[in-house]
């Protein structure tokens, strides 16, 4: 059969394979970067937003430390920019300078919904009203509405009693609507609420429900939900207080964010509540990157602007696409398919020998899959490194499965096996004495300890956690062919090989089922962790004398 021919093979095979490969990355990267069709552009000046859900943090900042506080002037910043693409903005708190929020807001023509935000510190509550008491007193032009709590029912840190107590006690004082914001579940749950208020906030965002939703069907959703509360509340107007769609992060069941799923999901929403007539505010006007400590990439992500620099996501008139730079990624990933290709070329000139037709095709394999992949994998490691941890493991990841298709060319041609973690680590007799064998080795050590380590996450800790499928296959990809093609035909299986494989192979099926069949991101993951536990499954130690 062809695959096992072993005489010599031309020059034109490896380019005819290269030029394939090449082919197969344009084509995919065309895809990936395909523009979709809106009803409507997400952010248009020429129709301005209704109202977006406004925080002021940037970078490092996080009202998390108590003692952050955002200077009027940045607060003023953002303001006049959101005052181009929106008539109003919603604020939870009065903390961390945004007390002066409604002053700067009136300088550039913006109404406010006036958050005030409610725990189960009651001093705390009580000094958080009192000041929003006296700014709707002093901004009547201003503010429109004080919402009183944010999901504090939710987060079971007051009883609806004392919450309807706080309202009622807000609205005394004050000539503006009060309302209360959260889950429209908990509005059905918590009906003694509705007596005290105006009129009705609900928050629906259909990637967190608890059957999450597909993009595709998200407007729908949000607008069968707002009826259903409509119909349960009818004397009341209905706002809809968040609602949108993260444009990164890990799926959850069929539920994926993206940039092109955030901007349909938004464009569909806008289109419907301008069609039936009813409020809506988006959720939120910037990227929050410090709600990645608490939720995540998706947490940091629900942004219609970028945390920094505070450029559009969508600017009005450009072609909405999940990856704006698909160019450069793409032009990264075919030099880096050109460069696999070199090495196993190179290889050959300084060690020539009569390679399979399957080793080359094994490259070729492994260079595509690197080449398609790359400008992914970087991606996702511009979004979901947060913190010196993660950015450590995303970017020793990443570069692993850059230098795995390097090595893995070389030890192709080379005719050398996957070397084994005892001939790194064990014994001194035992010891390669090979630099690239070495090199390689640290490679797959390192992949298999990351691997290992998001597995068992995924197992224990899922929620939150983003599927590492782009880089991971690209170490992968080399290593599953080595341990096929140049696997030692003599040699017993070592124990620290087969205790990775045991793990990894369990926890894929684990994760598999637990993710659900409706989620690519974790079936991808979850092959890719079955293939390295195979290929670990099959590594052969030589035995030495002790």
């Amino acid at each position: 059969m062809f695959w096992r021919r072993t005489g010599p093979i031309s020059f034109r095979t490896p380019l005819a394979l290269l030029i394939i490969s090449l082919g197969l990355i344009a084509a995919a990267w065309w895809w990936l970067a395909a523009p979709i069709r809106l009803a409507r552009a997400p952010i248009d000046p020429a129709a301005k937003l209704e109202c977006v859900s406004y925080a002021p943090f940037r970078g490092q900042q996080t009202p998390l430390v108590a003692t952050t506080e955002i200077a009027p002037e940045q607060i003023a910043e953002d303001l006049a920019q959101l005052a181009k693409i929106s008539n109003c903005v919603r604020t939870y708190s009065i903390e961390n300078g945004l007390d002066r929020l409604p002053a700067l807001a009136e300088k550039v023509g913006l109404k406010v919904i006036q958050g005030i935000w409610l725990g189960n510190n009651r001093l705390k509550n009580l000094a958080q009203i009192n000041v929003a008491i006296g700014l709707a007193k002093e901004y009547p032009n201003v503010i429109t509405a004080l919402v009183v709590g944010n999901e504090v029912l939710l987060r079971g840190e007051m009883t609806a009693s004392d919450l309807a107590a706080n309202i009622r006690l807000v609205k005394s004082q004050v000539k503006v609507p009060v309302t209360y914001a959260d889950v429209w579940e908990y509005w059905l749950r918590n009906r003694e609420v509705y007596d005290a208020v105006d009129f009705v906030t609900i928050h629906i965002l259909p990637y967190w429900e608890d059957i999450p939703i597909r993009s595709r069907n998200a407007a729908a959703h949000v607008g069968a939900i707002r009826k259903q509360v409509a119909a349960s509340f009818p004397a009341k107007e209905i706002l809809i207080g968040e609602t949108g769609w993260p444009s990164a992060g890990r799926m959850r069941e069929g539920a994926l964010p993206s940039r092109a799923n955030q901007a349909r999901v938004v464009s569909e929403i806008l289109d419907m509540a301008k069609r039936e007539k009813f409020r809506v505010n988006l959720i939120e006007a910037y990227d929050q990157p410090w709600k990645r400590q608490l939720e995540g990439t998706v947490g940091g992500n629900w942004g219609l602007i970028e945390a920094d620099p505070r450029d559009l996501k969508y600017p009005a008139g450009e072609p909405v696409r999940n990856f704006p730079l698909w160019k450069i990624q793409m032009g990264a990933g075919m030099g880096l398919c050109v460069l696999v290709f070199g090495v196993a070329m190179l290889t050959l000139r300084r060690k020539p020998w009569k390679p399979r037709w399957m080793s080359w095709i094994a490259v070729a394999v492994s260079a595509t899959t690197a080449g398609i992949l790359l400008g992914v994998a970087a991606d996702k490691l511009c979004y979901e490194s947060y913190g010196l941890g993660n950015s450590l493991r995303w970017g020793a990841l990443l570069a692993a499965g850059v230098i795995a298709p390097l090595l893995g060319a070389n030890a192709l041609m080379s005719g050398r096996a996957l070397p084994t973690f005892v001939e790194l680590i064990g014994p001194r007799p035992g010891r390669t004495g090979s630099v690239l064998t070495v090199m390689l080795g640290i490679t797959l050590l390192v992949t298999t300890l990351i691997a290992a380590e998001t597995a068992l996450g995924f197992v224990f800790d899922p929620r939150y956690r983003d599927f590492p499928f782009a880089a991971l296959s690209m170490a992968v990809a080399p290593f599953w062919a080595l341990a096929w093609l140049n696997r030692p035909l003599t040699g017993v299986r070592p124990i620290a090989e087969s205790a990775f494989a045991g793990l990894l192979i369990i926890a894929a099926v684990y994760i598999g089922f637990n993710e659900g069949p409706k989620n690519w991101q974790s079936l991808w993951t979850c092959v890719v962790y079955a293939m390295l536990g195979i290929t670990l499954w099959r590594a052969r130690a030589a035995q030495t004398q002790g």
